[in-house]
C-alpha cells in the first residue's frame, strides 16, 4: 500500500504575506493617528486652560489693582476742622518768591506751572503754586513719613490734578494746600484728607479754574 501525502499546514503564500503586512501597517497607521488625535486634544486642552489662566489673572489684576480716590470737581462750602484761608494774590513774577505760608498756599509764583503728579524730590514752590491757581491741590509730607502712611496717602489720592511731593520743615508730618486754603494732619488716614480733596480739588474759586496741570514743567524726581 503507498503512503499518503502530507496533510500538514502549508507557508502563507505571497499574496497572503502582503495582505498580512498591509493589515499590520494600516494597524500601526491607526494607532498613531488615535495617539496623534489625543495629543492634539491635550494641546488644545492645556492651550484653552493657559488661555484661561491667562484670562484670569489679567481680571484679577484688573479688579485687585488699586483704583485712584474719585473726588467730585468743586466745592459746596462745606466747613473742615482745621483749615486755614488766606488772602494771597496772583501775579506772575521771574525769580525766587518768599512765601508767607509752609508749605506756600498760593501767592506770586512762576509763569510756568508745574506738572501735576508724584515727585520723589521737592519741587519748586514758585511752578507749584502755578499748578494751585490752576486748581490742582498740592499735597507734602515730611521726608521721614513711614512708607506704609506714604502709601496710605497716595490712595487717597486723585489720578489728575494733584502734586504730591516731599517737603523740609514741615509744620506736621502732611500739609494739603489749595489756593488760598491749607489743612494740617498727623496721619494719612485722617478722614479730613479726604474731606479737603473733595472741597478743593478743581475748585472753580481758583484764579485760572479749568486751566491745564499738563505741558508745563517737570520737577526732579517725577515718578
Amino acid at each position: 500500500m503507498s503512503a499518503s501525502p502530507s496533510t500538514g499546514s502549508s507557508r502563507p503564500t505571497a499574496k497572503q504575506q502582503r495582505a498580512a503586512e498591509r493589515e499590520r501597517k494600516l494597524a500601526e497607521y491607526k494607532r498613531q493617528e488615535a495617539r496623534r488625535k489625543r495629543n492634539r486634544k491635550l494641546a488644545i486642552g492645556g492651550g484653552i486652560l493657559a488661555a484661561v489662566v491667562v484670562v484670569g489673572l489679567v481680571v484679577a489684576a484688573f479688579v485687585l489693582a488699586p483704583k485712584p480716590a474719585n473726588y467730585t470737581a468743586g466745592g459746596s462750602g462745606a466747613q473742615i476742622e482745621g483749615v486755614e484761608t488766606f488772602d494771597n494774590a496772583s501775579a506772575h513774577v521771574p525769580g525766587a518768591v518768599d512765601y508767607p505760608q509752609t508749605p506756600p498756599a498760593g501767592g506770586e509764583h512762576n509763569q510756568v506751572w508745574l506738572n501735576c503728579g508724584v515727585y520723589t524730590e521737592p519741587v519748586p514752590n514758585e511752578n507749584a503754586v502755578h499748578s494751585l491757581e490752576h486748581g490742582a491741590i498740592w499735597v507734602t509730607y515730611d521726608p521721614s513719613l513711614p512708607a506704609s502712611e506714604l502709601e496710605t496717602l497716595k490712595a487717597a489720592l486723585p489720578s489728575t490734578y494733584v502734586v504730591l511731593s516731599p517737603f523740609d520743615g514741615l509744620p506736621s508730618p502732611i500739609v494739603l494746600s489749595g489756593w488760598n486754603v491749607q489743612l494740617q494732619v498727623d496721619e494719612a488716614d485722617d478722614a479730613r484728607v479726604g474731606e479737603f480733596l473733595e472741597e478743593y480739588w478743581k475748585s472753580d474759586l481758583v484764579p485760572e479754574p479749568g486751566a491745564l496741570c499738563t505741558g508745563g514743567v517737570d520737577a526732579p524726581g517725577k515718578a
